[in-house]
């Protein structure tokens, strides 16, 4: 079992290690099997994590236009 937050958070450092940039930043949706068949019993419920590193954590301009160009939903 992962957490979602983590996972996120794993793939962020990954790709920074893997390709050497300067700044990553991972946006991930879920839809979770706990939302969908028990408590709000929503079937198209997601749950959004974001994670920024490097760059994207420092500098809040180049956080905030990544994050204008990601849809709120899909």
């Amino acid at each position: 079992l992962q957490i979602q937050e983590n996972l996120s958070e794993q793939v962020a450092q990954t790709i920074m290690d893997v390709t050497g940039c300067r700044g990553v930043a991972v946006v991930m949706d879920a839809a979770h099997m706990c939302m969908m068949m028990r408590g709000v019993g929503k079937q198209e419920s997601t749950t959004r994590t974001v994670s920024f590193i490097g760059d994207f954590k420092t500098n809040k301009e180049e956080r905030r236009e990544f994050l204008s160009a990601v849809p709120e939903s899909y």
